[in-house]
Parts: structure tokens; C-alpha cells; sequence
């Protein structure tokens, strides 16, 4: 069984024109690491969000949301204290903005199983100190506060936070963005790790798409609220069959790169207090035609690669890489 299954997924927020997430559809299985990638303002932090009901006042969704069988978007609010304490745990970008500077690590970590749960505090502490242990802490931090630990040090925390619960999916935020290059590899590595070792499913939101390239299983791209392209990293990476994906692929340093400018991507992105018509990315894509000015593209399966879906009309006409690739600041 799926850890996570998202179903039609349409969250609109108050002042918008269109919805903010527009059908989207992903799955995570235990053991699996899925990447969720795409430019700033895409939706991949709400649909990370929306997976906890952590949503914006006056937000309205449809669709389906399950987590480990169970529907979020129809839970109640103690059910949701539940899912949020046990069933599944988000790893957020900045730890320093998600644990409070003047509590001991300790008390943050032992929180949730003595209040939520009713576990006595030595029992929790116990818990806390296998979990630091898990992440390569001593239990030393048990007694040290925030602001005496590294950054690295302080996310090893919130993923020791994360797994207390032992929980059957991890929602990261884009967990290495604060952290310097080395500390990425180690958080990136204990990540799939534990992942292995606590068969959990790990929903790893990025922007960066070779950290997605080196940690995850399956990738989904998204824009504008919507997929894109899904499909096995290997397979997605290699022969991306979206313009979009293939963009965000060229524009990504490289060292084995030719001297020279990055290719960049023209325009914007849609405004979200205009209506959209036909697919998202014709404004900014070089391969767009009438139709897909018009018509929004079905996502359909790869011939022959029945797991690799894309939604774009001319994605059987366009198998090379380099014919997808965004144009270049010289051009």
C-alpha cells in the first residue's frame, strides 16, 4: 500500500483567479523516495502542506489525500493532531524558524509523545535518545539548547524530531537549502538511510534538480499547480519529454558543461489572478502551437515507458533532449 496518495488534488485560496494546486496526482510508497521539483511559486510546498492540512485561512480543496489508508482532507481535528504526532512528520527548510531558542532539545523532542500521547517523561527521554543516536547525535543534545548547535546539528535534530512518531512518511521542505554544500551530502545520505532502515516514504520537495537526480526513486515536475512530467529518475533525467523538465535541466551548472552563459528560461510564470487557458508553459515554450495555446495537454504515458507520464501534445514529436532545451541569455 501507498504511504501517501494524492487524488485530484485542487486547492484554491481566497483572491485567486484559477486554483493554486490543479489536479494534481502523486503517490509515495514505503521505502520510496519521491522527488517533487519545480521553480519557486510552482505549488510543491503547498501540496507538501496540504498532505498535514497545514493551509492558508480561507483555503478550499477537492479531491483525495491519504495517508496510509486514511483520507486527510476529511479528518477531524483530533485526527489530524494524530496524523500530525504519529502517522506523518515534515523535516521543514530552516530549523532554527521551526524550534524555539529558549526550550533545551530535549523538551522539543519528548513534546509531542508526553502530551499528545501520555508517555512518561523517562520513557519519551529514552525515545529521544535513540533517535538522536539515529541521526548521529549523542544524547548530549538532550540537555543543550538551540543556539549551541550548527545548522547541520539542528536539522539532524528536527529529523530526529521527524522520525519520534515513528511515522510512515516524511514530508521534506526543501531540507538542505540553509546548509552548506558537505552538510547537504551528509542530511541527503541519513535521509535515505533511514528511509531504509524505518521503511518510511519520503516526500522530498526541491528545487534543486540534481539533489532530486542523486536522492530520489521517482521524480515529479511541477508548474503552474500542475504535473508536468513523472516518471523514474533515471528515465526523466535522461529523456526528459517535457519541455518544461528539460528547461530546468539545461539551466542546472554542470562541470562537464561548455564555457559559457547558463541557458535561462524566457518569461514568467503565470500570474495567479489570471485565468489559465490550454497548457501552463506555451507562453515560455519555443515548441508551443495553437493547440497548445488552447487546449490543455492530457498527461499521458511514454510509448514503450508506461510509467513515465507527460502532459504536453507534442511530446511524441520531440524525443530529442537538446530540442526541449530553454533558450540562452546570448541568443
Amino acid at each position: 500500500m501507498n504511504t501517501l496518495e494524492i487524488q485530484g488534488l485542487r486547492l484554491r485560496l481566497p483572491r485567486t483567479a484559477r486554483p493554486v494546486l490543479d489536479g494534481v496526482d502523486l503517490t509515495v510508497a514505503a521505502r520510496e523516495t519521491v522527488a517533487l521539483v519545480g521553480e519557486s511559486g510552482s505549488g510543491k510546498t503547498l501540496t507538501s502542506r496540504t498532505v498535514l492540512s497545514l493551509l492558508p485561512p480561507g483555503a478550499v480543496t477537492e479531491g483525495t489525500v491519504r495517508v496510509a489508508g486514511d483520507d486527510v482532507l476529511t479528518m477531524t481535528p483530533d485526527q489530524l493532531r494524530r496524523l500530525r504526532s504519529g502517522t506523518a512528520a515534515m523535516v521543514f527548510q530552516d530549523p532554527r524558524a521551526s524550534i524555539n531558542p529558549l526550550r533545551r532539545v530535549g523538551d522539543f523532542l519528548t513534546e509531542g509523545l508526553r502530551l499528545g500521547a501520555g508517555v512518561a517523561k523517562a520513557e519519551a527521554t529514552a525515545r529521544a535518545a535513540e533517535m538522536l543516536a539515529s541521526v548521529g547525535l549523542t544524547s548530549a543534545a538532550l540537555r543543550q539548547y538551540p543556539g549551541q548547535l550548527s545548522g547541520g546539528m539542528l536539522q539532524r535534530v528536527m529529523i530526529a524530531a521527524a522520525l519520534m512518531g515513528d511515522p510512515a512518511l516524511i514530508l521534506a521542505d526543501e531540507p538542505t537549502t540553509a546548509l552548506d554544500v558537505t552538510t547537504q551530502a551528509e542530511v541527503v545520505a541519513l535521509l535515505g538511510d533511514l528511509r531504509e532502515r524505518f521503511g518510511t516514504g519520503l516526500l522530498f520537495v526541491t528545487h534543486d534538480l540534481g539533489l532530486a537526480a542523486a536522492i530520489s526513486d521517482r521524480v515529479y515536475v511541477m508548474y503552474a499547480g500542475r504535473i508536468a512530467e513523472t516518471g523514474p529518475a533515471e528515465a526523466l533525467f535522461a529523456r526528459p519529454r517535457h519541455p518544461y523538465t528539460a528547461a530546468l535541466l539545461a539551466s542546472t551548472p554542470r562541470l562537464d558543461a561548455a564555457r559559457g552563459r547558463l541557458a535561462a528560461i524566457d518569461g514568467q510564470p503565470p500570474d495567479l489572478h489570471e485565468e489559465l487557458t490550454g497548457c501552463p508553459f506555451a507562453p515560455r515554450c519555443r515548441h508551443a502551437t495553437d493547440v497548445c495555446r488552447e487546449t490543455a495537454p492530457q498527461q499521458l504515458p511514454v510509448p514503450g515507458e508506461p510509467a513515465h507520464l507527460v502532459s504536453c501534445h507534442h511530446s511524441d514529436q520531440l524525443e530529442d533532449r537538446h530540442q526541449f532545451e530553454g533558450s540562452t541569455a546570448d541568443e
